[in-house]
Order: structure tokens, then sequence, then C-alpha cells
């Protein structure tokens, strides 16, 4: 039998790397900006994601043989290594918050399904987030991780759990009042609420790190990614639909991280509240475990690439330890100090600056109208998502802004120190021998 991924097994990681935690780590924040129009934010978010995806299969289709994203930048931009290395640390660094995103929420339905929120005075979701980590990062290290096939179930139950929810949700409404699309409260919420959302949509793009165990990859790959975000989409929409109407906005707000648990309980009761919080807690752990894992091994090929520092190599170990160890560190610190607002604002912000960057690529390498549309819909759509994301926090959430823009410019600073620092040191070294000749 071959051990090359086949059609199902590609859907299967890409759905559970978009459903696996997004949804239940990101909905209350986007209901909180969108209302009860969140179901229209995921439909502009899913538009952009298709947008973004054809951008990189039609970059990934103009090479000489599959390459990852990072190995497009490098492509198209003349061997500017430093520009895709850029790419590569804002990769990783997005799924540094992704992680975090996914451990928060872990600890908010730990909290709320336990019924134990502070021991001595003092809440234990941080350290309930930085411990499941850590406990992650444990078990990566010894090597351990789930199989392909163990996959599909997982991912399959995830999926099922919240198609119960979301037609349970609608049939209960349509017998007890119907339920509002919120079209008479249209305006600018929903597309500052569709960048928020953008982080629910990334874990496709991870086949295109991984195509050299995927059987045919440009045409897997291919069918993979569009089933995949049109599937996520059509389930976060029903998702949305129900949990906006049934727990109200107010209830939201309040338990921003818990939302799907608490829309549960009018049709479902205590009984669904339970289900959907141990649900929550098995997809977001799963999808902890599944993004350190992918980006452990991202952060390997960028070390072995030189886009990485040198440090985290290690030569001893089959596992990527160091990569593993850093990610794990890095991701439980953003859970333990940051805000669910804050960890998702720059996890989307990452993640929309990458692909809205990419679009652009494909849409310089455009041929014709049909090949230069959807790319520039990307383009504009990413550049438009950040800029609402941003003014929409500085607006409403002053502090949440300058933190995310705090996060933002020390990972740009870092990564445009360590690509320049040979130029740097170069400088230093003439200046050095200047002062030396003058002497």
């Amino acid at each position: 039998m071959s051990d090359e991924v086949g059609l199902p097994e590609a859907v299967s990681m890409a759905i559970g790397g978009m459903v696996g935690g997004g949804i239940f780590a990101v909905l209350g924040v986007v209901a909180g900006a969108a209302g009860t129009l969140a179901w229209a934010a995921f439909v502009v978010a899913g538009v952009l994601a298709v947008c973004a995806g054809y951008s990189l299969l039609r970059l990934n289709s103009l090479c000489e043989s599959p390459r990852s994203p990072v190995g497009y930048v490098e492509r198209f931009t003349d061997d500017n290594t430093t520009l895709a290395g850029v790419v590569g640390w804002t990769f990783v660094f997005g799924y540094v918050g992704t992680m975090a995103m996914y451990a928060y929420a872990f600890g908010g339905y730990f909290v709320e399904l336990t019924g134990v929120s502070t021991v001595a005075s003092v809440s234990i979701q941080p350290f309930v987030s930085a411990l499941t980590v850590a406990a992650f990062v444990s078990l990566n290290v010894f090597g351990a991780h789930a199989s392909g096939r163990a996959e599909d179930v997982l991912v399959g139950l995830k999926v099922a759990i919240l198609l119960v929810f979301g037609v349970g949700g609608v049939a209960y409404g349509a017998t007890h009042g119907g339920l509002g699309f919120g079209l008479s409260n249209l305006g600018i919420g929903p597309l500052v609420a569709a960048a928020v959302s953008f982080v629910a949509f990334e874990g496709w793009e991870l086949l295109l790190f991984d195509q050299e165990n995927i059987a045919d990859p440009r045409e897997t790959v291919r069918k993979a990614i569009y089933i995949s975000i049109a599937g996520a989409t059509g389930l976060y929409i029903l998702v949305a639909l129900v949990t906006t109407n049934l727990a109200g906005i107010d209830a939201i707000q309040q338990h921003a991280e818990t939302a799907l648990a608490v829309a549960a309980r009018p049709f479902l009761g205590q009984a669904g509240f339970v289900l959907i919080s141990v649900a929550a807690l098995f997809s977001t752990g799963s999808a902890i475990n599944a993004t350190l894992f992918s980006s452990a091994r991202l952060s390997k090929r960028l070390v072995a690439d030189d886009l990485l520092p040198s440090r985290l190599r290690d030569e001893s170990a089959d596992e990527p330890i160091r990569p593993l160890v850093t990610l794990g560190v890095l991701a439980a610190g953003f859970a333990f100090l940051g805000s669910l607002d804050a960890i998702s604002s720059f996890a989307s912000l990452a993640f929309i600056s990458i692909f809205g960057g990419l679009s652009f690529l494909a849409f310089r390498e455009r041929e014709d109208l049909a090949t230069a549309v959807i790319p520039a819909v990307g383009t504009v759509g990413g550049v438009g998502s950040a800029t609402a994301l941003l003014w929409h926090l500085f607006d409403a959430e002053r502090g949440t802004f300058w933190t995310v823009l705090a996060l933002a410019v020390v990972v740009v600073g870092v990564e445009l120190l360590y690509f320049e620092r040979e130029a740097i040191a170069d400088e230093v070294r003439s200046a050095e021998r200047r002062v030396e000749n003058e002497l």
C-alpha cells in the first residue's frame, strides 16, 4: 500500500487545519464585531481565502516542480532570500499566534466545564492554557503524533458535532420564532469581523508545504484546497447563524471564548453545553498538536535553508526538538499574557499579510484577464482587510491595537535584523577599519 496521501486524506488534513480549533476560538470575537451578521463575515473571509488559494496554486503551477509558498517568493522575486525569509518567519509567528489562540480557548472551555475559575483568588485560565501547550510540546518531543488514518476519524468527529449543532440549531430556531440574518444592520462590521476571522481559514496552505508526500500533488492539492475552503466556509456560516441567534450578542460578548457552548443550551440543554465544551477541548487540543507538529517541521526546513537562526538546528535529533520547544515557549507566553482579541487579531494580521502579498505576486505573473482578476481581488482584499482590522482596533480597542502593533513591530524587526546581520557586520567592520586608518 502506498504511503502517499490521496485526495480524501488531503481534504481531511486541510479541513482539520481550519476547523480544528478556529471556529471554537474565534467565533465569539467575530460575533462581537459583526453581531448577527457574523455569518456574512465568514462569507467575505471565505472569498478572500479562495482568492489566496487560487493565487498560491497559480504560483505553484508556474514552478518547474512543486514548491512551498516560501519557495514561490524566491522563484518569482529573482531569488530574494531576504524576502522569502521574512515570509517564512511570518508564517512561523502566525502559527505561534494561532496556537496561542487555541490554547486560550482551551483554557476558557476548561474553566467553564469544570466550574473552577480561580484558585486562591488567582485566575487559572492562563495557567491551563500555558500548561496545555507544554503538554503537547512534550508529546511531540517524544515523537507522538496522530497517523493520517486517525486524523481522518478525528476530523470527521469534529465536523459531525458541529453539523449536529448547526442543523439542530436551525431546526430549533425555525420552530421558535425563526432565525434572523441581521440584514437590516448592514455596515462595516462584517468587513472588520472578516479580517478578525481570517485566522479561522488558515490550515489549507499546509498542503503546499508537504507536496512531496501527496500523490499527484498538483491536482490533488488543487482539488483539496478548493473543497476544504468551500466546506469550512459553509460550516462556519451555519454555526455563526445559529450561535448569534440562540446565544444572543450580549451573552456572546460576555463569554467570547465559549460562545458555541453557550448557544447550545437553548435547544440541547446542559448536555449540549457539556457536549460542545468537550468537543471544543478536544478540537483546540488536537489543533495545538497538529499546528505545533507542522510548524516545527516548517521551522526545521527554514533552518536548513538558513532562513532561521542556525542555533535552532539539532543535528543529533530525529525530531526538531529545538524548534518545538522554542515555538511552544512563545505560544505559551502569548496565551498566558495576551487577550483573545489581541492574539486572534495578531494571527489574522499575519496570515492576511502573507496571503495578500502572495496574491500580489500571482497578479504580477498574470498572463491574461482570467489569471489577473482573482489575484487582484485577493490583493485588494488583503490590503483592505488589514487596514479595516487595524482601524477597528485603534478606534474601538486601543489597548489591543497597541499590543498587536507592538507584536508586529517586534516580529518584523527581528526578521529584518536577522537577515541584515551580515550587511550590518560588514558595515561595522568597515567603520572600524576606517577609524584604524585615520589613527
